[in-house]
């Protein structure tokens, strides 16, 4: 038999989950990660791999939001199916967390300093929208996942010729942010209006700018 967990077993797991999102090394992934398949990158210049290291913390930074997002929504998410699927979407997010950290060790660089407080504006985010109700949470899984769908294309096109290594790395991560999107729409999730997703991109804009070198 299964034990039901306590609220203080809940909150031991969600202390849990906020270390292994925001000290840096210690996310584990579940699967491995695609940069281990992939071609041998090329040697690349210190310019270039300064640039690499810019685009995958921005990713890293993305895949800390998300993870503060999927646990602000399980945390306010009203039916139990729904808290389940943000969790089986905030396992797969993990392995982006710690694939887009393994490639900044092998670029000789850092995840972003600011991503505490990314961290906590993401987790109010998706907590106020779990509030709201299921189908908005859903809806607000699908249009954010379908702003990173759009940010890794563009990463994918702006990484160095010679990066294979992350380039194959955002693929695979393309692919489970687009499956991501498609199951909160078929689970009930409201698709937002133009006006809303254009501000979700602003926001964007001001992470992606900042989280670039810092």
């Amino acid at each position: 038999m299964t034990r039901s967990l306590s609220r203080a077993d809940n909150l031991i797991h969600q202390f849990d989950t906020v270390l292994r999102t925001l000290v840096p090394h210690a996310a584990t992934p579940s699967r491995v990660s695609p940069a281990t398949s992939a071609v041998h990158d090329e040697p690349m210049s210190a310019e270039e791999r300064r640039h690499a290291a810019g685009l995958m913390r921005i990713n890293h930074t993305g895949e800390v939001c998300a993870q503060a997002l999927y646990q602000g929504q399980g945390l306010t998410a009203k039916l139990p199916e729904v808290r389940g699927q943000m969790e089986q979407a905030s396992q797969e997010e993990i392995d982006h967390l710690a694939w887009c950290d393994e490639r900044l060790q092998e670029l000789h660089d850092r995840p972003s300093l600011l991503n505490p407080l990314f961290y906590a504006a993401s987790f109010g985010l998706g907590a106020a929208a779990g509030a709201v109700g299921d189908q908005v949470s859903l809806g607000f899984v699908a249009a954010t996942e379908e702003q990173v769908g759009h940010h890794l294309e563009e990463h994918l096109v702006k990484l160095p010729a010679s990066d294979h290594r992350s380039r194959a790395v955002l693929r695979q991560m393309a692919i489970d942010e687009a499956h991501h999107a498609q199951l909160a729409l078929e689970a009930g999730g409201s698709r937002f209006p133009a006006p809303v997703k254009f501000g979700m991109k602003l926001m964007s804009k001001v992470m992606t700018a900042s989280v670039y070198r810092v």
